[in-house]
């Protein structure tokens, strides 16, 4: 069974790409979708994993010292405090060509 979440963070785009400039380029392992989604109080994550263990191994491993990192040379501490995680129950994941790998003179079609 999958496991997915929505986290809402109080970060920006500026951070968002320090902080992935830090993860390995390759997609981890069991990583199904990972959406990033800008608000107006910061960004929302959407993620879906083969399983939580997965998720756990790469949060812990690569994800939270890359955050660290990121936020210590802001001043910022670490603070969980204000991060909201709802966990959800997929129905169904289908995931396409990324808009990043598009042909700049190319138009999406519905």
């Amino acid at each position: 069974m999958s496991y997915a979440f929505i986290q809402d963070v109080p970060a920006d785009e500026k951070m968002y790409h320090q902080i992935r400039d830090k993860l390995p380029s390759e997609a981890p392992a069991g990583l199904v979708a990972h959406i990033v989604i800008k608000r107006e109080e910061g960004l929302r994550y959407v993620d879906v994993w083969e399983t939580e263990a997965q998720w756990g191994r790469f949060r812990d491993e690569c994800v939270e010292p890359a955050v660290s990192e990121v936020l210590a040379s802001y001043g910022i501490a670490h603070d969980h405090s204000q991060i909201a995680v709802t966990e959800v129950e997929v129905i169904d994941t289908w995931c396409g060509t990324t808009a990043d790998s598009w042909p700049a003179d190319a138009t999406p079609t519905s």
